[in-house]
């Protein structure tokens, strides 16, 4: 860890961990919802006072935008790993059953933080919406990409609109994070991924 990152601005140690800090703010803040989580709630999580939130921080906007980072920053994440598999069909496999797997971890809190995030927020934080909608659209622009590619390479027919397919793949996921916040196991939502990758007959194993 850098030097930086370890000593306050005036060269005394920080009696908190940053990063520890922001797990904590990252679990409240899925738990609760930006909407429903206040400055109380966070401060008590991390260990901290308000004037150090702010100081190190930000505002909650700029504070829920850092929690953001460190999720999609997770070992876990599945995405980027996904995209990255040699067809169409192993990367929307390693896609879905990432989903069904991670969204209904008991480790944490079920389901997406940023999908359900996008979902609660009301107007008032119309700008932490805007950035969490900016985000899911960037995912499913990445995967378009990908089967775009796949297209190009004889993967997947030509006559496959890869828009419309990446919007229903997101469609889905979506779906199953909703369903893993209601409680949802793993297996039920592979049994959904897995009836995903049945009805799309342009992608064969």
């Amino acid at each position: 860890m850098s030097e930086s990152r370890c000593t306050a601005s005036v060269g005394r140690p920080r009696a908190f961990d940053p990063e520890a800090a922001l797990e904590k703010a990252l679990d409240v803040f899925w738990r609760k919802g930006y909407d429903g989580t206040s400055l109380a709630d966070l401060t008590e999580a991390m260990g901290i006072n308000k004037p150090s939130l702010y100081s190190t921080f930000g505002n909650k906007d700029q504070l829920f935008l850092k929690a953001i980072e460190v999720y999609e920053n997770r070992p876990c994440a599945f995405l980027g790993p996904a995209l990255e598999e040699p067809t169409a069909h192993q990367v929307v496999k390693k896609m879905l059953y990432g989903a069904a797997k991670n969204f209904a971890d008991k480790s944490h809190p079920q389901g997406c933080v940023i999908i359900q995030g996008a979902l609660s927020c009301s107007e008032t934080a119309s700008s932490v919406k805007e950035a969490l909608m900016a985000r899911r659209q960037d995912g499913e622009e990445r995967l378009r990409d990908r089967l775009a590619r796949a297209q190009a390479e004889g993967d997947i027919p030509a006559t496959t609109n890869v828009v419309t397919l990446a919007r229903y793949l997101g469609t889905v996921m979506q779906g199953m994070a909703i369903q893993a916040n209601n409680g949802a196991t793993s297996e039920e939502l592979t049994e959904v991924a897995d009836l995903a990758l049945s009805a799309m007959p342009a992608i064969a194993p």
